[in-house]
């Protein structure tokens, strides 16, 4: 999740219950790009001792292969190749999900990658750019050139985050393809995450924005399958998660209304599960200071602590922006032309 899952954030869930591996946030590849120091951090100051994929975002071969070659100098897991990125100005610049219009493309982008890549091969894709006339298309290519993974978000790229995942797709490629398949897409709860395994057939799943929400649903995961007692979190629990955010957060060069601001990326997800009327949400994205963010959570939180906080997100309401990819800044190429 780009410019949320830094090092300080994979650091952070490792208290709560680490996932089986890391994926970066994406390396941005294109004509003379470098590797973003900032990202890399969270290849080689991770501590959580769990696997982690570099990332890598783009379309011009020479570059992916070189930023590829550079990145299997550090201690990577593999290379995870992103077609599914659904933000517009992103896939305008035919990266990301922009690029499942073009199966010769990704074709010819598979074939140099995966003989170059010395270790495992990830790709992380959706069911298609506006419809999924090319899937079975793309499923062939990841047998073909013999991806290790394949991480599938069951929408497409225009379908964004809206919807319903077309679950059907992701159980056709698990039939489909060599390499086991994460399931991903509205993966909300342990308790969806079972339902979703079983109706799939898939080796596990991809959880992104339900990680902000709740960082607690890896170890939730686990203990179900493991036929465990599962945690009940309470509104305390997610005080006490969202004073742990304001600390990972804070910079001493950072405004405090700036700080507030970028915590609200965070707290947009996590308010979905505090009260179905959706009050924490309209008075955490009016509050400007520390005192005013607390105080609200104090209201909402503590007051209740021992409440249990929702296991699945209330129906009515909606987590804005899409911190899967907020996307605050643009892409080089677009940063040139604006």
């Amino acid at each position: 999740m780009q410019d949320v899952t830094d090092l300080a954030f994979m650091q952070m869930l490792s208290e709560y219950g680490c996932p089986d591996y890391y994926v970066t946030e994406y390396f941005r590849v294109y004509t003379n790009s470098n590797i973003d120091k900032k990202i890399l951090k969270s290849i080689t100051l991770n501590t959580t001792g769990r696997p982690v994929f570099a990332q890598i975002i783009g379309e011009s071969i020479p570059d992916m292969l070189r930023i590829a070659k550079q990145l299997a100098t550090y201690p990577i897991a593999g290379i995870d190749l992103n077609l599914g990125c659904p933000a517009p100005r992103v896939y305008r610049k035919n990266v990301g999900g922009g690029l499942l219009r073009e199966p010769e493309t990704i074709e010819r982008i598979f074939d140099a990658l995966r003989s170059h890549i010395p270790g495992l091969f990830t790709v992380k894709m959706r069911v298609g750019f506006d419809s999924t006339d090319n899937f079975e298309r793309l499923l062939q290519l990841i047998n073909q050139y013999q991806i290790d993974l394949l991480s599938l978000h069951g929408r497409t790229v225009k379908e964004l985050y809206r919807g319903g995942v077309h679950y059907d797709l992701i159980r056709q490629a698990v039939q489909t393809v060599n390499c086991p398949v994460l399931a991903n897409g509205n993966i909300t709860s342990y308790i969806k995450a079972e339902q979703v395994l079983q109706e799939t057939g898939a080796a596990g799943v991809m959880i992104g924005r339900s990680a902000i929400r709740n960082p607690w649903i890896f170890q939730q995961i686990r203990d179900r399958f493991a036929g465990k007692p599962v945690k009940v979190v309470t509104l305390g629990d997610v005080y006490r998660y969202i004073q742990h955010l304001y600390a990972i957060t804070y910079q001493d060069d950072l405004r405090e209304k700036s700080h507030i601001n970028s915590l609200k990326k965070f707290l947009n997800f996590i308010g979905t599960g505090i009260d179905s009327e959706g009050k924490f949400l309209v008075g955490m994205r009016l509050v400007q200071s520390k005192d005013a963010l607390f105080d609200l959570c104090d209201r909402y939180l503590l007051t209740e602590g021992d409440r249990p906080f929702a296991i699945e997100p209330y129906e009515n309401l909606v987590a804005r922006p899409s911190c899967e990819d907020p996307h605050p800044s643009p892409l080089p190429q677009e940063r040139e032309q604006n």
